[in-house]
């Protein structure tokens, strides 16, 4: 039941990360601002991070999950940052 849920809002959080990095990549598009494309890149690393880790838990079956988490907290942060980084630089 926990793997279902975990994978449940796994799902959920990619479709809206990707939702935010595409509606950025097309406010890059719009108006041709760097800051959009950082943020695009944020959350899409961001997803990157969460997605990498369900599938790595479900294919280990949940084995090494310290390594896991390691991995989505690097992919996250950074992405974090990108998104940080594009409000700071955001004309």
């Amino acid at each position: 039941m926990i793997e279902l849920l975990y994978a449940t809002s796994t799902l959920v959080f990619v479709v809206a990360g990707l939702t935010m990095a595409g509606m950025a990549v097309r406010a890059y598009v719009q108006t041709s601002r760097r800051a959009m494309l950082h943020l695009s890149l944020g959350f899409a690393l961001a997803v990157a991070g969460a997605a990498a880790t369900m599938i790595s838990a479900f294919i280990t079956d949940f084995d090494g999950a310290k390594s896991l988490l390691l991995v989505n907290s690097l992919l996250t942060t950074c992405g974090f940052l990108l998104v940080m980084y594009s409000l700071v630089t955001y004309e």
